[in-house]
């Protein structure tokens, strides 16, 4: 069995604070990683999860905050002294090196004994399926090998916490899906502490165990994938994970919302008239249901979206409300038919409206 990195790390993110000029690009970040854990930092561009890991690998030193590694205060601590490993979106692998090469480089640089080197880079390569490679140049291997070679490089060292910087961005559709496989696989196999940052909500659903969700410097909420997708915190955390419906209202009593002239139906509570939305996933919506449900609409199917698997169906009322729907399987309705759309109270989530 190749050998694992160090014991896996936990990592502790303590109020980091941190400017670039008039931005703020982290505003108080606090977050707890355990040890084996697949974290990922989610978030559009600019909302500070670069930056977030940056501060993690010593890149980036915070204004104010502490950052700890295995309880250890690392914020003043060079990178290369951290025992972090970490990969980029475009690898940085030595065009003139070869793989072998690459891989030992931190090896090289932390003056290991030259036959131990060799060992644990033969150890590195097996583990990412890359055995016979060592002799091979970056410009020979395929987008994946490379990013298993960049894999292969930041574990050698026996890091442990590893650092995942967008690492599939670079790689096609289909390849990119085989890849998240295989990332998962391997970082289960390993064991390591992984902190994985993107913005494809489909990759971080697919391989985390938590997720963090940023926005504006901040972070929204944490929680596994299935918690945020079926209990968003925030408006912003609904709309940014999956496809949903977000409609504004206001607050009628305990799981009722006041929206288009109807009162909708969905779990939580506000102060009366509080500005809030209902979020609502396009798959929930049941289309002229046969069972009772909490809430049920008459509307008119203005668009049919056919995508193979699904069919998503544009809805409006007489009152102006637009929803999404979608159906496994066939087409049912055509455009400018009636429907009844509903849902259950506990498919629909009241979110109280973020203050400006």
């Amino acid at each position: 069995m190749t050998e694992a990195p160090g014991a896996a790390g936990t990592v502790t993110l303590t109020g980091l604070v941190k400017r670039y000029g008039a931005t703020l690009a982290l505003d108080g970040v606090s977050l707890a990683i355990v040890p084996g854990e697949f974290f990922t930092l989610l978030g559009p561009s600019g909302c500070g999860k670069t930056t977030t890991l940056r501060s993690v690998a010593g890149f980036v030193t915070p204004d104010a905050g502490r950052v700890a590694i295995n309880g250890a205060d690392v914020t003043g601590v060079p990178p290369h002294l951290r025992r972090v490993g970490m990969v980029f979106q475009h690898y940085a692998l030595f065009p003139h090196r070869t793989v072998a090469q690459n891989v030992g480089f931190g090896l090289r640089m932390q003056r290991v004994d030259r036959t131990e080197i060799a060992r644990r880079v033969a150890e590195a390569l097996a583990l990412v399926q890359l055995p016979g490679h060592g002799g091979r140049y970056p410009s020979q291997l395929s987008g994946g090998e490379q990013q298993r070679v960049a894999l292969a490089r930041a574990l050698v060292t026996r890091p442990s916490v590893l650092l995942l910087d967008e690492p599939l961005g670079a790689l096609d559709k289909k390849l990119r899906d085989h890849m998240k496989i295989e990332l998962k696989r391997l970082q289960r196999e390993v064991g390591i502490t992984t902190i994985y940052v993107t913005h494809d909500q489909e990759e971080a659903l697919t391989m985390s165990d938590r997720i963090a969700v940023m926005h504006r410097g901040r972070v929204e909420q944490v929680a596994p994938p299935r918690g945020l997708y079926e209990t968003p915190a925030t408006a912003f955390v609904a709309g940014f994970i999956g496809n949903i419906n977000l409609l504004s209202g206001r607050a009628a009593g305990t799981n009722a919302v006041a929206c288009g002239g109807a009162t909708l139906a969905a779990t939580g509570a506000a102060p009366a008239g509080a500005a809030v939305a209902v979020a609502l996933r396009p798959e929930r919506i049941r289309l002229d249901p046969a069972a009772v449900l909490d809430t049920v609409l008459s509307m008119t199917v203005a668009h049919v979206v056919y995508q193979g698997e699904t069919v998503r169906y544009i809805l409006k009322s007489e009152a102006g409300l637009e929803l999404q729907a979608v159906e496994l399987g066939e087409v049912r309705f055509a455009a400018g038919a009636r429907v009844r759309a509903g849902w259950a109270a506990a498919d629909a989530r009241m979110i109280q409206e973020e203050r400006a």
